[in-house]
């Protein structure tokens, strides 16, 4: 599997995870304690699904700009972003 079909996949897995998480916290029965825990995992999670949104949108703008040639084009590094 390609590099970009892992990350597709486990940010689908991730996002998919995030709605069950809210939709268990939605509900009125869930324990405190529990809720908490799902929270904090919620949380991390959102951090993570964030930093990939902005990954994407960085990589989108250095190919826009290089089709419209208004600047060099470099290779996307995910770690110096």
């Amino acid at each position: 599997m390609a590099e970009t079909e892992k990350t597709n996949a486990s940010f689908e897995a991730s996002l998919k995870r995030l709605e069950e998480i809210t939709r268990r916290l939605e509900q009125t029965d869930t324990p405190l304690e529990e809720s908490l825990k799902l929270f904090e995992e919620g949380t991390a999670l959102v951090r993570t699904l964030t930093g990939a949104l902005d990954d994407a949108t960085r990589r989108v703008s250095i190919l826009k700009n290089a089709l419209e040639g208004s600047g060099a084009t470099e290779p996307f590094d995910a770690d110096r972003a």
